[in-house]
């Protein structure tokens, strides 16, 4: 009969299915937990720093906990047992552990609910606990090192895993204080997470990470570099706590630490001039962007395609009357302008190495009032640009590699230079687009427009036009890093090089991509080979294109938006 033998089948599935359910537990039961105390872990909290709290001094425990998904909660509670209690304890978490090679997909397994059992039971026992308990997790994720499993990381793959973790952590023990635990390295807001889950933010002297990066030249001078860390949290509106994790003398930190926040309260008026972007509204389209060019050899000013020409003007120019003939005829052309401002090179004996604090001295008034003077003699718009490309840590202009606070302060002088607020003025901030941008943010209320250089050259050794990066990459890189802005974009600067056939591959998905984009405002093409001087013994890229390929530019990017 059928009926016994499909009861003698389903009990050997049943059976089977047991014996696996057995062996899983009895498997599970038997691991042993790599959850330890890191007693390699030294990093003192020296201080914190509020803009309106004048207080430096809370007394802080601090230890490091390696984290893995089992779950034994007296395991746990054990762990615990090892830390004493305090008033004010922070716990930084590294899960699963602090070795790179061992643990490649951390943060998605995080982002998963893989660790959500672990993370729910550690804040569970955590929530039996007296004092105030800060939990740090995964710190120093932006330095572009390979210390930790968690950097080198995309920072949305970051900031999803920790706005998870912080998110449950919350609902299971709602009185813990979340630290968003950045070492405050240029670029540090790419992994801001914002601030629905985050506390306090915290940032790191002397951090392991940091000693082996080589991205950005490293501050020496301890209180700048304290100061710089400070300020690079100011868009964040969250209490700093400031750790030492080196061998400076504590009481060196904390002096540090006390004249940096000194000096960040001072200069307040205009580093914190920041606008509430959490809740600012969306940036919406108007139409077709404007299209112009940097064009001097005068090849497509005149071909009807365009709306606005790019003109860079230094100090000389302004002087000795080049700046009011090239902007007349831009002018008579019945197209607006854009004006980059190099604030350099001029007739008089002036040091170029000292360009910002000429700036903010009054040095170069007379320089302005013209400048000023004949942008009103026109009726066209016109996108005002000042001392562009300024965070980059190289010494092309003399406004490079600058204090970001000199810099915001000079920028702000000159775009409240005008008192009669000429309304066809707009402002420009004119970053290149790359890492740590915003550490130059000039404050809203000076900036109309965000502008970003996107050149497909990743790298200027690169002499091959198939390996120039697309539009679409850079774009998208640059764009995310001016987030916390919140302002249209004007891509003030973009090109090519290449054979034509190449150039208008490149160019027509360019177009698809900013008709795509209603953030982007306006595009101007750098119609010119670059300055020769600066690629050494390489031949500068020639980024001209034909009348042909920026027609067919133009035509593509009518029909994209």
């Amino acid at each position: 009969m059928k009926t016994p033998r499909i009861l003698m089948i389903s009990a050997g599935i049943i059976s089977t299915c047991l014996l696996v359910f057995f062996f899983q537990k009895l498997k599970s039961s038997s691991t042993t937990s790599t959850d330890a105390l890191d007693s390699t872990f030294h990093e003192h909290v020296i201080g914190t720093f509020e803009l309106n709290e004048q207080s430096l001094t809370h007394s802080f425990s601090h230890y490091a906990l390696t984290l893995d998904k089992h779950t034994d909660e007296a395991s746990i509670n054990k762990l615990l047992a090892e830390i004493p209690d305090a008033e004010q304890l922070i716990i930084t978490i590294l899960m699963p552990g602090t070795d790179f090679a061992s643990a490649p997909n951390a943060l998605s397994e995080v982002r998963s609910g893989a660790y959500d059992a672990k993370i729910e039971a550690f804040c569970r026992a955590l929530a039996n606990r007296s004092g105030t308990i800060y939990l740090r997790w995964n710190p120093e994720m932006e330095v572009p090192v390979q210390l930790y499993p968690w950097q080198y990381q995309a920072p949305n793959d970051y900031i999803e895993a920790f706005n998870h973790f912080s998110k449950l952590s919350k609902s299971v023990f709602p009185a813990v204080k979340i630290v968003w635990g950045a070492a405050g390295y240029p670029g540090t807001d790419e992994y801001w997470p914002g601030g629905a889950y985050v506390d306090n933010v915290s940032i790191t002297i002397n951090g392991k990470s940091e000693s082996k990066a080589t991205a950005f030249p490293a501050v020496k001078d301890l209180e700048v570099n304290v100061r710089r860390k400070i300020q690079r949290m100011r868009m964040f509106g969250k209490p700093v706590l400031v750790l030492n994790a080196g061998n400076d003398h504590e009481a060196d930190v904390k002096t540090a630490l006390t004249n940096a926040a000194a000096t960040t309260r001072r200069d307040a008026a205009y580093l914190y001039q920041i606008e509430d972007t959490a809740s600012a509204s969306k940036i919406e389209g108007r139409g077709e962007p404007l299209i112009g060019v940097y064009d001097p050899k005068k090849l497509l000013v005149n071909s009807g395609l365009l709306g606005a020409e790019h003109i860079f003007i230094d100090l000389e120019n302004v002087q000795n009357g080049q700046f009011e003939k090239e902007f007349n005829a831009i002018v008579s052309r019945q197209h607006d302008a854009i004006v980059s401002i190099e604030p350099w090179r001029d007739l008089k004996v002036r040091k170029d190495s000292n360009v910002l604090g000429n700036v903010i001295n009054g040095v170069y008034d007379a320089e302005f009032a013209e400048i000023y003077r004949v942008l009103s003699t026109g009726k066209q718009t016109v996108y005002l640009r000042f001392a562009h490309e300024m965070e980059i840590p190289i010494h092309r202009y003399a406004w490079q590699s600058q204090d970001p606070a000199l810099y915001i302060k000079a920028f702000r002088y000159f775009m409240n230079f005008d008192k009669l607020k000429n309304k066809r003025i707009k402002k420009v901030w004119g970053p290149a687009g790359d890492r740590g941008s915003m550490e130059w943010w000039p404050g809203g209320d000076v900036v109309d427009y965000i502008s970003i250089a996107i050149y497909g050259l990743p790298d200027k050794n690169i002499t091959d036009p198939e390996k120039q990066e697309s539009f679409e990459a850079i774009y998208n890189r640059k764009a995310y890093r001016m987030r916390l802005a919140n302002k249209p974009i004007f891509i003030t600067e973009f090109g090519v090089k290449g054979p034509e056939d190449f150039q208008q591959k490149w160019l027509s998905k360019a177009a698809k991509v900013i008709g795509s984009h209603p953030e982007i405002r306006g595009v101007s093409y750098f119609n010119l080979a670059d300055n020769p001087k600066v690629w050494g013994n390489i031949p500068a890229p020639d980024w001209s294109v034909s009348k042909e390929t920026f027609q067919h530019f133009v035509t593509t990017l009518s029909e994209s938006r």
